[in-house]
C-alpha cells in the first residue's frame, strides 16, 4: 500500500505536535459521499495518534465552492498550521490557497489537484487519469469488436470541470481508444461514438437525471462512463426503468464498499479503486512532519503529485488489463 512508501519519523512528529500544539484542517466537497467520510476518518484517526488538533469542513453539496473559501478563511483566523484540501473548484479556489500559504499554512490538496498543480505546496491523490484509463481499457477489451461501434455516454462530475473529473474523463477515453483533443477539458471530443456529456454533481440523483437525459438523445448507449460510484448507482437505476439494466456496461471509480458490492451485484462492470484514507493520514503525516523540520516528501518518480495508488476491481479480467477480483476489492474498501 502507499502508506508504507512514505517513511515519516511518527514518533518524532507525534511529539512535535503536542509540544507545539499543531492544528490542521480538513476541508472536502461534501460531508456524505462515502469517499469523503473515509477520508475524514483517516485524518481523524491520524490526528489523534499524532496529537494534532484537526477542524472538519464540507460543502453543501460537490461544486459548493464558496463554503469551502469560507473554510480556509475559518483555518487562517484559527491559526491552523495545514489544511488538508479537496477542492470543488480547481481554478477559483487558488486566490485563497495562495492567502493561506502567504499567511503561513501549508496546504496539501488530496485527490484533487489543484490548477495550477504547484498552487498548493503538496498533492496527495490517486493518479485519477490512470484510473479512467483502467476502466476504458477494460471497457474496450469487454466488448472487443462491438467497440468500433459503441454508443457511450459520459456522466461527468460538474459544469466548472474540476482536475479530478477532467482527468478521469480524459484518461476512460484515452483507454477506450478515443482521441481526446484539449486534454486539459471534456466535451469537445469529435468521435461520433460519443453521444454526449452530462454533470451528476457526483451523487446518485444526478447520475439518474444525467442518464435519462442522454438516453433521450439515443435510447440506444451500450457504454457508460460515471464520475464515481453514486452516479453510476444513479445511471443504472434510469437504464432499470426502461428494461436496459441488462444489456449496458457501466465503469467508473471510487472503489468505496457500496461500489464494490455493485461490482458484485453486477450494476457495474469495473470500477477504478481508490484510497482516501491513506491520503488523508499521509497528509496528517506530512503537516506533522513539516511543522518539526520544514520538509515535504517528494512526488511518486515522474509525477508531480503522492500517488497514493489505484486499482481495477472486477470480476471479469480481461487479457492485458492488470485488476483484482471483488473478493479483494472488498477486502480493501471503505465506506
Amino acid at each position: 500500500m502507499a502508506s508504507t512508501a512514505l517513511a515519516f519519523a511518527c514518533m518524532a512528529g507525534a511529539a512535535a505536535a503536542q509540544d507545539s500544539e499543531i492544528s490542521a484542517c480538513l476541508i472536502t466537497k461534501t460531508d456524505t459521499n462515502p469517499f469523503f467520510v473515509k477520508m475524514r476518518e483517516g485524518a481523524s484517526a491520524k490526528a489523534e495518534e499524532l496529537g494534532i488538533e484537526l477542524m472538519t469542513f464540507a460543502g453543501q453539496v460537490d461544486g459548493d465552492h464558496e463554503t469551502q473559501v469560507q473554510a480556509i478563511e475559518t483555518c487562517i483566523a484559527s491559526g491552523a498550521s495545514g489544511i488538508l484540501l479537496t477542492a470543488s473548484d480547481t481554478s477559483s479556489i487558488v486566490s485563497s490557497v495562495e492567502l493561506a500559504r502567504e499567511n503561513g499554512l501549508l496546504v496539501i490538496a488530496l485527490d484533487t489537484p489543484l490548477s495550477p498543480i504547484d498552487a498548493a505546496d503538496a498533492t496527495f491523490a490517486t493518479d485519477n487519469f490512470l484510473a479512467g484509463e483502467l476502466i476504458g481499457q477494460w471497457a474496450a477489451a469487454t466488448m472487443g469488436d462491438e467497440a468500433e461501434n459503441a454508443k457511450i455516454a459520459m456522466l461527468d462530475l460538474n459544469v466548472s470541470q474540476p482536475t479530478v473529473g477532467v482527468l478521469r474523463d480524459q484518461g476512460f477515453l484515452t483507454g477506450f481508444g478515443i482521441d481526446v483533443g484539449d486534454p486539459n477539458r471534456w466535451g469537445d471530443e469529435e468521435d461520433e461514438r460519443i453521444v454526449g456529456n452530462d454533470v451528476t454533481q457526483g451523487n446518485e440523483e444526478g447520475g439518474r437525471t444525467a442518464m435519462e437525459n442522454l438516453l433521450a438523445q439515443d435510447p440506444e448507449i451500450n457504454v457508460v462512463y460515471t464520475i464515481n460510484e453514486p452516479a453510476a448507482a444513479g445511471a443504472y437505476e434510469a437504464l432499470r426503468a426502461i428494461g436496459r439494466e441488462n444489456d449496458v456496461l457501466i465503469v467508473s471509480v471510487d472503489g468505496g464498499c457500496p461500489g464494490v458490492q455493485n461490482v458484485a451485484d453486477g450494476v457495474i462492470g469495473a470500477t477504478s479503486q481508490q484510497y482516501p484514507l491513506d491520503m488523508a493520514s499521509l497528509g496528517i503525516e506530512a503537516i506533522a512532519q513539516y511543522a518539526e523540520d520544514g520538509t515535504l516528501p517528494e512526488p511518486t518518480e515522474g509525477k508531480d503529485f503522492f500517488d497514493t495508488g489505484v486499482q481495477l476491481v472486477t470480476d471479469a479480467p480481461v487479457d492485458g488489463v492488470e485488476s483484482i477480483s471483488v473478493e479483494e476489492g472488498m477486502d480493501l474498501c471503505w465506506g
